[in-house]
């Protein structure tokens, strides 16, 4: 099996699997997705890290409705000391921003390493809001959402860790159904609500929230930040 195609799963009973060539010298990613994700979707993500830049990806799977954060951050912690990286990214969808965010928050002395958002919502999000009033979906916006988006949170990224935010600009999305948006957004995401004090980066992209998954601009993009700190766009 070749370096970058490593693969790892997260089993029953915080168990973690890791296949695949692991180097110590190589820098690890992990991909955590959002809501109703499994991780299959940034395939071509993953593939764009190894290839190009030679990282060693891996998708951190969790229940995004059932579990609570604090289970899901510890799951995440279990699957990281699984890996034991000398060099750790970390890039989240949507709400796996906000579980990377937790997770580093709970379990501050991690390798050193950068971190990417891509469309994920640093405040209450609108569409979350009016989705969860929905009687026909409400049981589906799932716990780490009623946790961390049904209302103001106030955040702010601390430490010495860089943070790089990516929202989308292309009206696609879910999102549109429940909330109206009278901004830039991704279709489920507005571009205000990405905002994180104290990141380190912030650019927009013509992609919708999904299209992210499938954009070699954002992957190209989040390889650079990883790589340097900032996004080639804003250098």
């Amino acid at each position: 099996m070749s370096r970058g195609s490593a693969l790892t799963a997260i089993l029953p009973e915080n168990r973690v699997e890791v296949t695949g060539s692991v180097s110590g010298s190589t820098a690890h990613v992990i991909y955590v997705p959002g809501l109703w994700l499994s991780g299959r979707e940034s395939l071509f993500l993953r593939r764009r890290l190894a290839s190009e830049s030679g990282y060693l990806p891996h998708t951190f799977s969790y229940p995004t409705v059932s579990s609570a954060m604090a289970e899901v951050t510890e799951r995440l912690h279990a699957f990281v000391q699984k890996l034991q990286p000398q060099t750790l990214h970390l890039v989240g969808h949507s709400l796996g921003g906000l579980v990377i965010y937790r997770f580093l928050e709970r379990y501050p002395d991690q390798p050193p390493g950068r971190v990417v958002f891509l469309g994920t919502p640093s405040v209450a999000s609108r569409a979350a809001v009016a989705a969860a009033r929905n009687r026909f979906v409400a049981s589906l916006v799932g716990r780490c959402v009623g946790e961390e988006l049904l209302k103001e949170q106030s955040r702010r990224w601390e430490g010495s860790r860089q943070l790089g935010v990516i929202a989308g600009t292309q009206r696609i999305g879910l999102g549109q159904f429940f909330a109206r948006f009278d901004e830039d957004c991704d279709g489920t995401v507005s571009v205000s609500e990405t905002r994180m004090p104290g990141a380190t980066d912030h650019i927009t992209l013509p992609v919708s929230h999904m299209g992210m998954m499938l954009s070699a601009r954002v992957a190209k993009e989040t390889a650079h930040f990883l790589e340097r700190g900032l996004f080639s766009i804003s250098s």
